[in-house]
């Protein structure tokens, strides 16, 4: 036993999930177009600023994934609360998204909504009440994926894709995770411990959470090492995933990674200091890469550069292939 004494989470008052007002149900989320609708309003936008830098980033992903290589998708919970998930999943169906990276919050907000069809809460009012994130049915489902992660030698992200799938999530078919496990595309999952609602439920297990989210750190690593030509976009993770996208992609560059050609986009409604250095400058200055920079809000910004992208794509079901660096 250390020296300091512990809250007991043993005597937390847990609530079920129908008793929880939430701000963003299923019925919120935007419905893709089936046309080119985005692709030819931005090709009649300015030739100017964030007009360019759009085009360029619409480019560079139909680029990579015409040439077979990676898009890299960083994904921050934000992005998800404002109902742009079904474009991310279309993006994942049709072979655009070759990685899907989560943190704590935005995995809780999209199982939330696969689940129980509604996600994000009035944090002050239930501060004050003693039960923000206080939902037992979040808590029990999140770690029993990550027990069953430890078990199966899988990470936190396809165990909750997994798991998604397996025991038919009512809104199951707007989750990116449970889209990337049907797609086979790697979904992973990095933890921050205390971050997040679900680290302060009784039946916390730290030992299998750290054991598959440091897995999914190595499988993130493992897609890195695809990096020359690719395309890594972080939309809305300000700390979290710029972060781990550095030191993963160290471990890539440490096992022989090259990073010529990489084009790193920072989407976000302000510029933070992380996502600019760790996403955008660091890892395209020495390599001649480049780094596109778009600011603006999610719920427009997101649906106009995924639209305009899959308006380029060949049709349903041809898919893309992948080559070697």
């Amino acid at each position: 036993m250390g020296r300091y004494p512990e809250a007991d989470l043993s005597r937390l008052s847990l609530i079920p999930v129908g008793e929880r007002p939430t701000r963003v149900a299923v019925a919120d989320l935007g419905t893709p177009a089936e046309g080119g609708e985005a692709a030819a309003l931005l090709a009649r936008l300015p030739r100017q600023l964030a007009a360019e830098r759009l085009r360029a980033a619409v480019d560079a992903v139909v680029a990579a994934r015409a040439a077979g290589r990676p898009v890299v998708l960083l994904v921050g919970a934000h992005v998800i609360k404002v109902g742009v998930s079904p474009w991310l999943v279309r993006w994942l169906e049709r072979g655009v998204a070759t990685h899907l990276a989560l943190h704590g919050a935005g995995a809780i907000h999209d199982c939330e909504l696969a689940l129980f069809g509604g996600t994000s809460e009035d944090v002050e009012a239930h501060l004050r009440q003693g039960v923000f994130g206080m939902v037992r049915e979040t808590g029990s489902f999140f770690f029993a994926a990550a027990r069953t992660a430890a078990g199966r030698g899988e990470g936190l992200g396809e165990a909750l894709g997994r798991k998604l799938a397996e025991e038919g999530a009512p809104h199951a078919a707007h989750s990116l995770l449970a889209a990337a496990y049907r797609a086979g595309v790697p979904a992973t999952v990095h933890v921050a411990f205390g971050t997040d609602t679900v680290h302060a439920h009784p039946e916390g297990d730290g030992a299998a959470l750290g054991e598959a989210t440091l897995r999914d750190f190595r499988i993130l690593a493992h897609s890195l090492a695809e990096a020359r030509g690719s395309v890594v976009l972080n939309l809305g993770s300000a700390v979290i995933l710029p972060e781990v996208f550095l030191k993963a992609l160290t471990v890539a560059v440490n096992l022989g990674a090259a990073l010529e050609g990489l084009t790193t986009v920072n989407l976000d409604q302000i510029q933070h200091y992380r996502p600019r250095v760790n996403v955008l400058e660091r890892p395209t200055r020495a390599a001649g890469g480049r780094g596109l920079e778009l600011t603006g809000h999610h719920e427009i910004l997101v649906p106009l550069l995924a639209e305009a992208v899959l308006a380029r794509m060949p049709a349903p079901g041809t898919g893309f292939a992948m080559t070697n660096p």
